[in-house]
């Protein structure tokens, strides 16, 4: 990513309504789908500015890794001890069988080679491990925001089971996430195109409407892994190692 996206996300990542609502839905996700066994030992692989590694805390022992320096250190200072930074596919010096959790949200798909990188966190999973992802959905919703981020990729549902069944993973539950925005994002991605304002754009939002998404997109930390939320415009899986 480029830099100004890690400098924004050091910013906003306690502000901004996407990044609070995420860590709630995720939570959810994990506590109800996931059910990591008591005191886990967990890693994120591609932490950011480690905004997760709190919510990731509550279930058992984080470890952590991010490829960038100023990100990385930023997730030392939250998690209180050294952030890892084998970049995936290899995950090097990553150790073979260590995690009951392995989380990687918004990473696989700056990931030249994702199916490489499910192999490198197979290799790092406990037998019956679980691994939760989360990834960009829909390909034509691509954008400036996109282009900024380096992704390589937005995935399809059909798209992202395929990728799996290429895998070490096995696939145990897949849906989609941030639902219930989804007719704004899409309204907001259509006039930008026409508009010729499509930037990319992340500010923070005026605080009632910032107040007010976060509310609305934490709503799903009631729903996911009870019912299949509709087309949204992120992905997630949970998938175990064997």
């Amino acid at each position: 990513m480029e830099r100004q996206v890690y400098d924004r996300m050091a910013e906003l990542d306690q502000l901004h309504w996407w990044y609070r609502a995420r860590r709630k839905v995720l939570s959810a996700l994990i506590a109800r789908v996931v059910k990591p066994p008591r005191n886990a030992r967990i890693l994120e692989v591609g932490c950011g500015t480690g905004h997760n590694l709190a919510m990731l805390d509550l279930f058992g022992t984080v470890d952590a890794i991010e490829v960038d320096p100023a990100a990385r250190a930023m997730a030392e200072q939250r998690l209180g001890r050294p952030v890892g930074s084998a970049p995936l596919p290899d995950l090097k010096g990553v150790p073979s069988g260590g995690f009951d959790l392995i989380g990687s949200f918004d990473v696989i798909e700056h990931i030249d080679d994702d199916r490489a990188a499910l192999a490198g966190i197979a290799r790092c999973l406990k037998p019956g491990g679980k691994f939760v992802m989360t990834v960009p959905a829909h390909q034509w919703m691509w954008s400036a925001h996109d282009e900024v981020n380096h992704h390589r990729r937005r995935y399809s549902k059909s798209g992202l089971e395929a990728l799996f069944k290429g895998s070490p993973l096995k696939l145990e539950r897949i849906g989609y996430l941030n639902s219930l925005l989804f007719p704004v994002a899409m309204a907001a991605r259509a006039a930008g195109r026409l508009t010729g304002k499509d930037d990319g754009d992340d500010t923070l939002p005026p605080a009632p409407l910032n107040a007010a998404l976060e509310a609305v997109f934490a709503q799903e930390a009631r729903l996911i892994g009870r019912v299949a939320l509709p087309p949204g415009l992120s992905l997630w899986a949970v998938a175990s190692g064997t």
